[in-house]
């Protein structure tokens, strides 16, 4: 307790230099908590991926359509339990800032496969039942003040035209790590337009999730399902939902080491900034760590006493730093809307936060103590600091 004491002494004596240290320390903390964030954003589709869904696809491209008839074809295949479809519709809303994703889907089956969409039983029967019907995510109420029973109209860009549709149902995240930002509708309804406006295009879907009954057997199902297709006019390709979503993150693959990069910056920064705090202290003790060499202390005590005073601000401004990336972060989520759909510090960004603290805290003791070690007890009597 009594060295406890020493340490919190040592740390304000010089309060103007303490107070500006963690000040930095805290932002430096604050920079590199949000843009971990970011990246965690970034990357929520891939960590939320369920292992017991697939994903099938064109295998030229996304943009290419798939057959509807596959559909039946794939629930043959032994372990597929479930196959639902959808279908990117586009379209603008007021205008091309206002961006959401737009989704045609299996009103059958589809959220069925997605359990972590929640939604009022009474809500899904009436989207299941009107041709028109959508159901919109709580963020996207929330941004725009739709109710129940409001007609939302989209222009279309993929297909043309003007489409309305009624609010039928809101969904909201079973857990915090959810996109509520998405907007579905009945692909029914897009194919029968489409048999009127555009015959060609009806008949086909997006893609096919799939659900499976043992995610062990991902990789096989995978091959049986693109093997069924091979050498038609529309080959597929499978993979499990993580390296689904993994593609869309690896083509922003520069802007996410763009951001490691700064984040490691601004680790550097700080860990500079402490290191010279502490040099700057321990040159000034000098005389009062050879009075304790002279009084029998060792080294061991002074690297605790030195690491201590250290470690104790780095902490104190990374624990201010964290506080306040919450309310920051809940304004950058706002502000955000659905370009970052989930924007929320987790508790493994915290806990790095924490450990980086430590860690600056812990390298940024070393130099001083060193020079404090090594320096002859009359040597440091005489220095003035």
């Amino acid at each position: 307790m009594q060295f406890i004491k020493l340490v919190i002494r040592n740390t304000f004596r010089q309060k103007l230099r303490t107070v500006l240290t963690v000040f930095g320390m805290a932002v430096a903390i604050l920079a590199f908590c949000l843009l971990n964030t970011v990246l965690e954003a970034w990357y929520i589709g891939v960590n939320s991926a369920s292992p017991n869904r697939l994903v099938s696809r064109n295998a030229v491209s996304l943009i290419f359509p798939l057959p509807l008839s596959y559909r039946s074809k794939i629930l043959q295949i032994p372990g597929v339990e479930q196959v639902a479809y959808a279908n990117w519709f586009g379209g603008v809303y007021i205008d091309e800032h206002h961006f959401f994703p737009r989704m045609a889907i299996s009103p059958d089956n589809y959220l069925a496969l997605f359990p972590e969409f929640i939604i009022a039983p009474d809500e899904l029967k009436a989207f299941q039942r009107q041709r028109n019907a959508c159901i919109a995510g709580r963020k996207l109420i929330e941004e725009y003040h739709w109710k129940l029973g409001d007609t939302i109209t989209l222009t279309g860009n993929i297909y043309p035209g003007e489409w309305q549709f009624v609010l039928r149902g809101i969904y909201h995240g079973a857990r915090n790590t959810v996109d509520e930002t998405a907007f579905f509708f009945s692909w029914n309804y897009l194919d029968e337009t489409l048999k009127k406006i555009s015959p060609t295009r009806a008949g086909n879907v997006g893609w096919y999730i799939i659900q499976i009954k043992n995610p062990a057997d991902a990789a096989q199902i995978s091959q049986k399902i693109d093997a069924l297709f091979k050498n038609s006019w529309a080959e597929t390709l499978t993979e499990t939902e993580k390296a689904f979503q993994a593609g869309f993150v690896s083509m922003t693959g520069a802007i996410v080491v763009a951001l490691r990069v700064v984040s490691y910056v601004v680790i550097g920064v700080i860990l500079v900034i402490l290191a010279n705090t502490m040099a700057m202290t321990s040159r000034e003790r000098m005389p009062e760590y050879a009075t304790l060499k002279t009084m029998g202390f060792g080294n061991r005590y002074l690297l605790m006493l030195i690491a201590g005073e250290s470690v104790f601000i780095s902490m104190l401004g990374g624990l201010v730093g964290i506080a306040v990336s919450f309310p920051v972060a809940k304004v950058f989520s706002q502000r955000l809307g659905t370009l970052l759909p989930v924007f929320a510090i987790q508790n493994r960004t915290i806990l790095l936060c924490l450990l980086v603290s430590l860690g600056i805290g812990a390298v940024s003791a070393l130099i001083p103590f060193s020079r404090a070690s090594r320096v002859r007890i009359a040597e440091a009597l005489r220095h003035v600091g």
